[in-house]
Parts: structure tokens; sequence; C-alpha cells
């Protein structure tokens, strides 16, 4: 059994009527908050618990109206959570030029296939294909302030526009290939063909790629006017056409780089350790290709936050990207074993710099750690995209609220701090702790009135008790 919620957490009541004029009615207003305090405090995240472990609710079809028909909508209440949290940290943020916004994604993994838009994604961690949701989502670090930004559900291009239905329409006699390099074969052939549907062509002209997503991510925040002058994201984003966007609203940028890309020979010159210039042949080199070129006295020492690294930059021209900077660290003096790749588009700034900035992307990690590990990000039963939507939106509530627990409570403009001064998961294990003492005083308070305490456990429990026995039935 888990403790029963009679009242939200602290938190959530104290930050709660920021949201209230975006609910209808009171019973809207009073699900939002049950479901963040459920989110915050129990182990079992799904809403079957959550709806169990509340005081108020007769069963979980309640809660359940509340994601699938009461007229409320995600994007008014990410859009008030981002006001609201900009307002708030105002004392705690660095300046707009010290700030990032952060793009990545993430799965969201599941074991059946009766969710909407669910698919089989690739895993680059573990090497497989396992069925989730892929969100794509923006994230802004400020010093001490880093919170989610906004979410986009990233949909395979066979998933999205039907494509093997299609298939079988128009190729009934041509079995489709389960080999991913005969598979891409039989995509470009069955293309032409396909476009000539009227039905397929609108599925496939409303595809959009993960660069697609992480632009319009990009223009939002740009739009929305949020404090950031740098852009931070992992080497599957750094496209030409991201890029552009970048470019166009002259924001800075600082990625990974893939080690298959090219470079320009005709761009930069390489020096051996006796200081002769080192013969490239051909008009590109990969990087791959170049790193066992660079003699290892070139690698200078550098120490970020008590880490030693060894490093080599270099200004070089990326076809598609234009003139950048290169830096190729180490973890060792001996520069052996795996190396990092980062670039930007500041060809001025030292290495050093760059490697700073590119490590305030850890937070957008430890985000999807912390949302996954103590908020149930991934933890939903919604089938429909529109409830599962719904979810992640209320997610990145909790997550928000906790987080401002996490920053200092003083508003003196001291000195700025570049961590939170706790972990979201000892946020959400203080608010457990006051929804626990908020139980003991509504306990108490029945016995007073004189109820048994076999009545107050009983008033407490019953829903609890029901579904244990209605799952021990089945």
């Amino acid at each position: 059994m888990q403790v029963p919620i009679v009242a939200p957490s602290p938190l959530v009541a104290t930050h709660a009527e920021a949201f209230r004029d975006l609910f209808e009615n009171q019973c809207q207003y009073r699900h939002f908050q049950n479901y963040l305090t459920g989110l915050m405090v129990l182990d079992n995240k799904s809403l079957t618990n959550i709806s169990r472990c509340l005081m108020e609710s007769a069963d979980k079809t309640n809660l359940s109206r509340f994601f699938s028909e009461a007229p409320w909508f995600e994007a008014a209440v990410n859009e008030r959570r981002i006001e609201y949290l900009l307002a708030q940290t105002a004392p705690h943020r660095r300046p707009a030029t010290a700030s990032a916004l952060i793009l990545d994604d993430t799965l969201c993994e599941h074991v059946g296939s009766l969710f909407e838009y669910v698919d089989r994604h690739y895993d680059h961690c573990d090497n497989r294909y396992p069925l989730a949701h892929n969100l794509v989502t923006s994230h802004f670090i400020s010093g001490a302030v880093r919170f989610p930004i906004d979410v986009r559900l990233y949909r395979r291009y066979e998933e999205k526009t039907h494509w093997e239905e299609f298939v079988h329409k128009h190729f009934a006699d041509r079995p489709i290939p389960t080999r991913k390099k005969e598979r891409q074969q039989f995509h470009k052939e069955a293309l032409p063909r396909l476009l000539h549907d009227p039905e397929f062509r609108a599925l496939h002209d409303s595809f959009q790629t993960k660069i697609v997503l992480g632009s319009e991510l990009i223009e939002q925040a740009v739009a929305r006017g949020l404090p950031f002058k740098v852009v931070l994201m992992d080497s599957w984003y750094l496209a030409e056409d991201l890029v552009g966007v970048l470019n166009k609203h002259e924001l800075d940028w600082v990625s990974l780089l893939k080690k298959n890309r090219k470079l320009e020979v005709a761009s930069f010159t390489l020096r051996d350790v006796h200081g002769r210039k080192v013969v490239v042949a051909g008009p590109h080199i990969k990087v791959e290709e170049l790193v066992p070129l660079i003699p290892h006295s070139a690698y200078q020492k550098i120490t970020i936050a008590d880490t030693p690294y060894w490093y080599f930059a270099l200004n070089v021209a990326v076809p598609g990207l234009g003139r950048v900077r290169l830096v190729i660290s180490f973890d060792n003096a001996e520069v052996t074993g795996t190396s990092a790749v980062l670039i930007s588009n500041r060809t001025d700034w030292s290495a050093k710099k760059i490697m700073m900035t590119y490590l305030q992307r850890w937070p957008i990690e430890t985000f999807y750690q912390d949302s996954k590990g103590h908020l149930g990000l991934n933890e939903y039963r919604m089938r429909s995209a529109e409830a599962v939507q719904k979810h992640w939106c209320l997610v990145f509530v909790a997550y928000s609220l906790l987080h401002l627990d996490c920053l200092p409570a003083s508003r003196m403009r001291t000195k700025l701090l570049t961590h939170p001064s706790k972990t979201i998961g000892e946020a959400c294990r203080e608010q457990g702790q006051a929804v626990i003492e908020s139980l003991i005083v509504f306990a108490h308070n029945l016995l007073q009135q004189g109820e048994s305490a076999a009545e107050v456990f009983t008033n407490l429990f019953t829903k609890q008790r029901r579904l244990v026995l209605t799952t021990l039935k089945l």
C-alpha cells in the first residue's frame, strides 16, 4: 500500500494558483494539483495508481476524463509555465550571453503497441530498436537555472506515412525487404509510384525529420523571447538547414561532430612534429582520418572543473557549414582511446571556452534521468497521443516546480550559483515527507472527532485494498 494523498504537496499548493485561470472549474483545477502531487511523491506514477491514492476521487475515471475530455490545453499550460519560471528565476539567472538552449531527444519505452504513434526507434546506447515514443526537446540553462522548454513527438517516416500499407496496395506482389540496406533501396524504387497516390502524398509531405523539429523548437524559443544566445546540440542535429536557422537569428552554437564528417583540405594547414607541412591528399578529409595526422606535441593540457584534458584546436571549413572552429580532445596525456570532437561557429573562441560551453549541455541528460526516475515521464498508460502529450506537459510542470525549490531561497544578488542547491530527488523526498505529515494530521483530526483507528484506516486505504482484491481475482 502507498501513502494516501489528502492534500496537494506544499510546492503544488504554493505555485498552482499561477495556472488557475487555465482550467474551467474547480474540479479540473483540483485534478491538476492532485496529478502533480502524485507525480512528485508516489513510486508508481500511473494514472490508475495516482487515482487510487487520492482521497477525493471515487474512481480513476474522474482523473481519466481530465486527460481525455476536460477542455484544457497543454500548450497554454506550457506557455504559462515558462512565463512563470522566467519571472521566478530572474534573480538567479546569468545574462543571455551566458545562457543556452539545448536540443536533444529521448525514448519513452513501452512493452505494448496499442499506444498511438508508438514505433520502434533506434536506441544508440544499447544498439537496439525498442517500442517507444521519441521525444525531441529543448532545454534552457543559465547558471543554476535549468528547465525544459518544449517537446515535439518525432514519428518515423514509415509509421507517419503508413508506408507498408501503401506498399501492399501498390506493390501487391513485392515482398518488403527486412534488411536495412535492401529496405532503403526499395524505398527509393517505390517512392515515385507511391507519390502518385494523393493520400500517400499528403502524408509524405507532412513528415518532419528531427532536424525540422529541432528547427521549430529554436524558432519557438526565439519567438517567445527566451534569454539565450548559444545553442548546444548533439551531432545528430548538426545539419545545414538547422545551422541556417541559427545563423538567421544570429545565435552562436557548439556541437559534437561525427567523426565521418568531411573537412575541406584547402581550408587549413597542419604541421608535423618538426614543423613541416603535412600534405593531405584530396579536396576533403574525414575527421577520423585527420586525428592520426596530428602530432602528440600539438596537444595542449587544460583543466576544467578539476578534470584534465588534452586538446588540439583548428579553424577549418566544413561543407555546408562554412568556416568553424574544431576542438579535438582526449582525457589522457598519451592522446589515445576515444576522442571528443567539438565544433563551433565561433572561430574566435578559445578551446577552453568551447569545451566549457558544451559541458553545459549535461543538464538535459539529468533532466531525462530525473523526469523518468522521479516523475514518471515514461510511466503513462494513456493510449491517445493527446492524453500522452498532456501527461508530458504536467511532468514538465512538476519538474519545474521542483526546480524552483532547488534554487536558493535568498534573492540577494551576490555571487550566482553554477548549480542548484539540491537535487530533484531530494526535492521529491521532501514533498513526500510533507504529504505524510499532512496525512498524519488528517488521521489525527479524524481520531479527535471520535472515529476509531480501524475506521480511519479503512477510510484511508479502502480504494487501494479494493484494487488489490480486484487484481487478485483477475
